[in-house]
């Protein structure tokens, strides 16, 4: 162990790791709450706020594309923190850097600045990159069989704060309206601070830190520190056909969801809805993206992450057809962002487990890191190309294309799948996994994991 490791992880006992994932898993599920929140609040209103500034529908899109250009950009140095010195600092940071992002655009929407909106959106994105990286540290201690699990439980808790946010979105905006702040900068203001308070929380009671600790706890044999850079992360991704999969699953599932989810307020302003409106709609979306997570988490423990990679893919196609030819009907169009969530969160948990499936421990934090640049890079593209798509064409028009995005994926599982069927049906799988653990017997589940 380096001299970092010895001073942030003490030799923890096997027989009190059930008490400490269970610890670790509260105190994420908190920061989550708060995470989620703070997020939820500011990004409401921040394609509405965007055109306010800016003067122009075709640059609405920038506010969030910003925000996701912000959570790629700053997820790399993020796990090249982790990476060195564990979860704790890596999280503490990304929720202060975004506090200070969502004070910025306050500034840039008071002095109806658009350029230095975009770079406090940007610095914003850093506290989305932290609510994201939380769900690779409740997987740092859980046993493979149930990983998929602990990552849906966190990524579950963001449902409390990330539904609320939107319906605070309103009275946020409310409370400053005798600062000179925009009603729609307001939302930001309260983020700021709920942003602070998760960073407390972390600091305070993320110890022992689980990155460290599962560090600790591996073999000896994947605790070289040359394994750990960002380049064999890479390398790990590279050399992995279903780590390869697992990226494209999360970047597909979460470039169509901003894509879709960013313009939506727009839409539904074009046909007569108010602020409080669009917030229960974005309020229903993020309840399909959040609260059935743990049931997308079972799933893909029991029946395997390539079945919940192919479900994403159904269910987000099924949301396209839904939203894009809503129109006028504001119930049609909430029901296809509820399903947009759904196969959001179908996509990310199943990706995630997958990705920390098929790399070493050793690699696992850098490879989670190209992850999360990976899919928010894809997003940021998606979300600047919404914008244009919807002032050219038509929202329908952007459900069109973000449904073809579709295509690659589900041919990438059925072919990922057809593929492992026929290495076990020619016994060329040895039945081990990077964890030393003994392969499924069905031919998508994760290493580990015995079917029932």
């Amino acid at each position: 162990m380096t001299a970092v490791e010895r001073a942030g992880s003490a030799p923890v006992d096997a027989a009190l790791l059930p008490a400490l994932r269970r610890r670790t898993t509260g105190v994420l599920v908190a920061s989550q709450i708060l995470g989620g929140l703070g997020v939820a609040t500011g990004i409401a209103l921040s394609a509405v706020l965007a055109r306010q500034v800016s003067g122009t529908e075709a640059l609405s899109g920038l506010a969030p594309t910003a925000t996701v250009a912000g959570t790629a950009v700053l997820s790399v140095p993020m796990a090249a923190l982790m990476t060195a010195r564990g979860r704790r600092p890596g999280l503490v940071l990304a929720y202060l850097v975004g506090a200070l992002g969502a004070c910025v655009v306050v500034v840039g929407a008071r002095a109806g600045n658009y350029p230095l909106l975009l770079c406090g959106m940007a610095a914003f994105g850093a506290a989305s990159s932290a609510n994201l990286q939380a769900r690779f540290a409740a997987a740092d201690l859980a046993e493979p069989q149930r990983r998929a699990r602990a990552i849906s439980n966190v990524v579950w808790a963001t449902t409390i704060g990330a539904v609320l946010g939107p319906n605070i979105a309103a009275p946020a905006g409310r409370s400053v309206a005798g600062l000179g702040i925009p009603e729609a900068a307001g939302p930001f203001l309260w983020a700021a601070g709920i942003f602070v308070l998760a960073a407390v929380l972390v600091a305070v009671l993320l110890r022992p830190d689980p990155l460290l600790t599962a560090r600790a706890l591996a073999p000896l044999e994947e605790r070289s520190p040359q394994a750990r850079s960002l380049r064999a992360g890479l390398a790990a991704v590279a050399a992995s056909p279903r780590a390869r999969l697992a990226l494209v699953t999360v970047a597909v599932s979460h470039t169509a969801m901003v894509s879709v989810m960013s313009m939506t307020p727009l839409d539904l302003t074009h046909h007569g809805a108010s602020i409080d409106l669009i917030g229960l709609v974005i309020s229903g979306h993020i309840a399909g993206m959040y609260a059935f997570a743990p049931l997308m988490g079972r799933l893909a423990d029991r029946v395997g992450r390539l079945s919940v990679a192919g479900l994403a893919a159904g269910l987000l196609a099924v949301a396209m057809f839904l939203a894009g030819t809503a129109g006028e009907h504001h119930g049609q169009t909430a029901a296809g962002l509820f399903v947009l969530g759904l196969g959001w969160s179908a996509g990310l948990v199943s990706g995630s487990a997958l990705l920390t499936d098929s790399v070493p421990q050793s690699a696992r934090a850098a490879a989670q890191g190209i992850s999360d640049l990976t899919m928010n890079t894809s997003a940021g593209f998606g979300g600047a190309i919404a914008g244009l798509i919807v002032a050219q064409a038509s929202y329908a028009w952007l459900n069109a294309a973000a449904a073809a995005l579709l295509v690659p994926l589900a041919a990438l599982v059925l072919f990922t799948r057809t593929g492992t069927k026929n290495a076990n049906g020619n016994g060329n799988g040895n039945g081990k996994g990077n964890d030393g653990s003994s392969s499924t017997a069905a031919e998508d589940s994760p290493p580990g994991v015995r079917q029932s």
